[in-house]
């Protein structure tokens, strides 16, 4: 779709761009490929390609961002290109996938200055207004998508944008401007929405399997309790809240569980989650974690709130790495932790 806003007082000129997303890699690999993005600890991953982007391009008519195109790409995997970066937004040489079509924009004038915002998902996503509805840019920067469904939870990791307060030499990175003999390139970086959480586990040696029964320890359950599943900002992915620590939400049973034996003395284990604050604590990202050793699913009590200190005016979203080190049994209780 193309919505186009002319000006009054001088014909629109229609200029042919082009526009190129970029997504971070860590090989060279089509299709369902590794990547990462800034602050992954290294562990290679499995993504998807985005089949889906929302483009939305702003200019500044009279003191006011208003809307002046707005695209939406169906893409396959094979449109994705493989090759090395080169720019400012991340370092000379990585790996990316990049993506470029040529977009006919109606410029007005002949110094525009705008501002693109992209949404990349390998799902259809649900946002939380009409999308033709978007004028302003306060209505861009407002837009939500619905995390709440199973699919879209499985694909947190595979959701990329514009983060609307990353700068690159004083201004928004997704700034352009436009004059009568300059043709703009429109470059975009998109980085994850969703935080990774990252959690090792041990159990100290002389607690194991060979030690006195009485004081053995064994880690038999492990889930991830109460994860962020309403709408979440696109372009502010550091500004959701919520009004207190939910009692409900989305879980992510069985990480550890009573049959998985190679997992009771260490492991490894990561998912991706929304991060949020808490109205009322609104310095800190609460993760609520579920443990049990020695017994089952159904007598793991140990409920703990690990609290993340996060700062809205970062740009990216946070990597959250939680180590546990076992020495005793856990007790039924709740506990809360805070991580510098």
């Amino acid at each position: 779709m193309l919505v186009c806003i002319a000006c009054e007082r001088e014909e629109p000129v229609k200029r042919e761009i082009p526009f190129t997303i970029y997504l971070p890699a860590e090989t060279m690999v089509r299709h369902q490929s590794p990547r990462r993005v800034m602050g992954d600890p290294g562990q290679t991953e499995r993504f998807a390609l985005p089949n889906y982007i929302y483009l939305f391009v702003f200019w500044k008519q009279e003191g006011e961002w208003r809307i002046m195109d707005q695209e939406e790409w169906r893409l396959q995997n094979n449109d994705w290109k493989a090759t090395r970066y080169t720019g400012p937004l991340m370092s000379e040489g990585d790996s990316i996938y990049s993506v470029t079509k040529r977009m006919n924009i109606m410029l007005v004038g002949n110094n525009v200055q705008g501002r693109t915002y992209a949404i990349a998902s390998p799902v259809p996503l649900t946002f939380s207004k009409s999308l033709g509805s978007i004028v302003t840019l306060d209505d861009v920067l407002d837009l939500k998508i619905d995390v709440s469904s199973q699919e879209i939870q499985d694909n947190l990791h595979n959701i990329y944008t514009t983060p609307y307060n990353y700068e690159v030499g004083g201004q928004y990175y997704g700034a352009f401007d436009n004059s009568v003999n300059y043709v703009v390139n429109l470059d975009l970086m998109l980085y994850h929405i969703a935080s990774k959480v990252d959690i090792k586990w041990s159990v100290a040696e002389d607690k194991r399997i060979n030690a006195d029964p009485s004081q053995a320890v064994r880690l038999t359950y492990m889930e991830a309790r109460r994860l962020f599943n309403g709408w979440a900002y696109c372009f502010m992915p550091l500004r959701n809240t919520l009004p207190e620590l939910p009692s409900s939400g989305y879980d992510i049973p069985d990480i550890v569980s009573p049959g998985d034996e190679g997992l009771w003395w260490e492991g490894r284990a990561y998912f991706y989650t929304i991060p949020y604050t808490v109205e009322g604590d609104p310095n800190y990202f609460p993760l609520q974690m579920k443990m049990g050793t020695n017994g089952t699913k159904e007598t793991a009590g140990y409920e703990l709130t690990l609290k993340q200190k996060t700062d809205t005016s970062d740009v990216f979203v946070p990597w959250i790495r939680g180590v546990f080190n076992f020495n005793q049994p856990l007790d039924t209780k709740t506990a809360v932790k805070t991580v510098d």
